[in-house]
């Protein structure tokens, strides 16, 4: 059984995901396998993982502004 994956990118990467996750890297290593796993696997689809954002942002307000033309030159600089 290989218990210990030694390459610096490897430790860099497991460091870096982590970091951003407050996990110990062995956890974010092994996390990260499963979700690639689950991705080569058809675990979820496309829909079924963007589901989460979608619902997070129905929960916004409304502005009541709209986005057409003129507000995307304004944000450009094309005015």
């Amino acid at each position: 059984m290989l218990t210990d994956i030694q390459t610096d990118e490897v430790d860099a990467l497991a460091e870096k995901l982590a970091a951003r996750t407050g996990m110990s890297k062995t956890e974010a290593v092994m996390q990260a396998l499963r979700n690639e796993l689950r991705r080569l696997d058809g675990g979820l689809s496309l829909r079924e993982r963007i589901r989460p954002i979608q619902e997070s942002i129905r929960q916004w307000p409304s502005t009541g502004l709209e986005a057409d033309k003129a507000f995307y030159d304004e944000l450009s600089g094309d005015t």
